[in-house]
């Protein structure tokens, strides 16, 4: 979830977040899902979010984006850090 909403950038908001995490993963993930996932995470104080402008196309409706900030930045460094070093010399094997 974090990955997405860091690689969505300023476009990050329910649905691209869920279609970001559907097509990485080849898997259905239902919006309820992703926003009950990014509210705890908001909770956590690792991402933040705004509200955007109303849009016609959406009945009036304003979005709610979300941001990586500089606690989730960490946390996600460390995540990759401990994913890199539980993989070194795993190289040669293969998974089925």
């Amino acid at each position: 979830m974090l990955l997405a909403v860091i690689r969505l950038g300023s476009n990050a908001y329910g649905v691209t977040v869920r279609r970001q995490i559907e097509n990485a993963t080849g898997r259905d993930i239902s919006i309820g899902a992703v926003y009950a996932t990014l509210s705890r995470l908001e909770s956590k104080g690792l991402i933040e979010s705004c509200t955007g402008e109303p849009t016609a196309e959406r009945g009036g409706r304003a979005k709610r984006y979300f941001r990586m900030n500089a606690k989730g930045e960490d946390a996600l460094r460390q995540t990759h850090d401990i994913i890199v070093k539980l993989s070194a010399g795993l190289k040669g094997l293969e998974f089925t």
